[in-house]
């Protein structure tokens, strides 16, 4: 049997009728981190990972991309648009959630794909910036997003650990990256 290639994969757009199989991904993929975040803070994660109603919302206002192996979502991003300030993005902000791949289909591609649907997404939509966050142990993202040109432009703590706020600049007259 011949190695998987992303080219066999099929990415689209999700929706609340994916919230189920998105749940099911989000605590597959994420559950690593139980393993460096202490009890409390797992937690806490596990929590929202776990609330139906949080995701639901989240979906609503959102643009989410997945990629499928056979009809199975395998990874997925949500680009939500900007107007949707929280305690770390700025209302003038679009910004990427909940990057995550299962972990049998990590090194294939998928988190750049779906970083990249995200950032065309953002231009389509005529966004000026996209903001994300990441954390010293999440090596494999930081290494996407800054291979894509965005810039970390304030350090904070969070669950107890280090995190990044992410900024990247859309030019948004010629329709190109910056």
């Amino acid at each position: 049997m011949s190695p998987l290639n992303i080219k066999q994969l099929n990415f689209r757009e999700a929706n609340i009728s994916d919230l189920q199989d998105l749940k099911k991904l989000g605590i597959t993929s994420y559950n690593e981190f139980s393993k460096v975040l202490s009890n409390e803070n797992w937690k806490k994660m596990n929590s929202f990972l776990n609330n139906e109603d949080r995701l639901a919302n989240l979906i609503d206002k959102s643009t989410v991309f997945v990629c499928e192996k056979n009809a199975e979502i395998i990874g997925m991003i949500y680009l939500v648009s900007s107007g949707n300030a929280t305690e770390l993005f700025q209302s003038n902000w679009s910004y990427i959630r909940f990057l995550g791949v299962n972990t049998e289909y990590r090194g294939l591609g998928i988190g750049k794909k779906l970083t990249e649907l995200c950032m065309e997404q953002a231009i389509k939509a005529n966004e000026n910036y996209i903001a994300l966050h990441t954390s010293e142990f999440m090596d494999a993202a930081r290494t996407i997003y800054e291979n894509r040109g965005f810039k970390a432009i304030k350090e904070i703590e969070y669950l107890g650990k280090k995190y990044w706020i992410y900024l990247f600049k859309i030019n948004n007259n010629t329709g190109n990256r910056s």
